[in-house]
């Protein structure tokens, strides 16, 4: 049973980063945990102040990670960061998703026209492509720089955050920097076609869907876009399920959304479906502590 309730208010969807971290100190979490944090985590505004990037480092510290660095590109308005764990030598890379206030997010979700994607292959997602292109020479120079000893490399993000992490993890690089060992996404839009989907066969990690998250129907399955692997479902109820069947799965969202009009979307500032506040990070992370 999670210990962490389900949260559908707005707060916990539009603005994730007010929520302090799940982490504490002195616990032990397995490294899927951590990259499920970590994708929650990536919407603190370490960009903006002194005090929010010091809140982000004392979250990562609480589970041994340090050397905390940021990624950024102001003409996209892409936001990561990278931070490595001596003790088992584990490097990982968080990416923020969409943030509803700011315009060139929204932008980049909208520019669905597909663009060849040379660094790897196949056609992907136009918006997603140029946010990506603007970070990955920082998450290269970085990886080579202050992490060349590492032996586990982790890539994560929620929304937005999990397509970009999708499209790095992708990339084909140099020798010298290693392609990572682990992809975990939440909440995961299409990326984009088959050819580009397997470009990442032989990377492991679930690719996550909260039960009616309505943002892991989007772009259109068509033959230009179709999810990178089957899904880790979960459940109405919060329980984790490997590639469930269609069925199954229709079944539980139509419960679910029942469930969620009689339970929650009266209450005073709740989202007001549950296809959209089952994406908030927490709804995700309750799943996994």
């Amino acid at each position: 049973m999670s210990s962490i309730e389900y949260d559908p208010s707005r707060s916990a969807l539009y603005t994730p980063e007010k929520r302090e971290t799940i982490f504490e100190a002195g616990q032990t979490y397995t490294l899927l945990q951590v990259a499920v944090e970590a994708a929650r985590l990536a919407y603190f505004h370490a960009e903006q102040s002194g005090s929010e990037q010091q809140r982000l480092a004392s979250a990562l510290a609480r589970v041994g990670f340090a050397g905390l660095k940021l990624f950024g590109d102001s003409a996209t308005d892409t936001q990561g960061f990278g931070a490595y764990r001596s003790d088992d030598r584990t490097t990982l890379i968080s990416f923020r998703g969409t943030q509803p206030d700011k315009a060139t997010d929204l932008a980049t979700d909208l520019s669905a026209h597909q663009v060849p994607w040379g660094e790897s292959a196949g056609n992907v997602h136009g918006g997603f492509a140029a946010a990506a292109r603007s970070v990955i020479p920082q998450v290269e120079a970085w990886l080579t720089a202050e992490c060349p000893d590492r032996n586990r490399l982790v890539v994560t993000g929620h929304s937005l955050g999990a397509a970009l992490a999708t499209l790095v993890a992708s990339v084909r690089r140099p020798a010298s920097v290693q392609r990572p060992t682990q992809l975990i996404t939440l909440g995961s839009p299409r990326v984009g076609d088959a050819t580009f989907a397997a470009t990442l066969a032989g990377i492991d990690g679930p690719r996550i869907v909260d039960c009616c998250d309505a943002v892991t129907e989007v772009p259109p399955e068509l033959p230009i876009y179709t999810h990178i692997r089957p899904p880790t479902y979960i459940t109405k109820d919060g329980v984790r399920t490997d590639n469930p069947s269609a069925e199954i799965i229709a079944s539980d969202r139509m419960h679910g959304r029942i469930e969620y009009f009689v339970k929650y979307a009266w209450r005073i500032g709740a989202v007001l479906v549950r296809d959209l506040a089952d994406h908030a990070p927490i709804n995700y992370a309750r799943a996994f502590f």
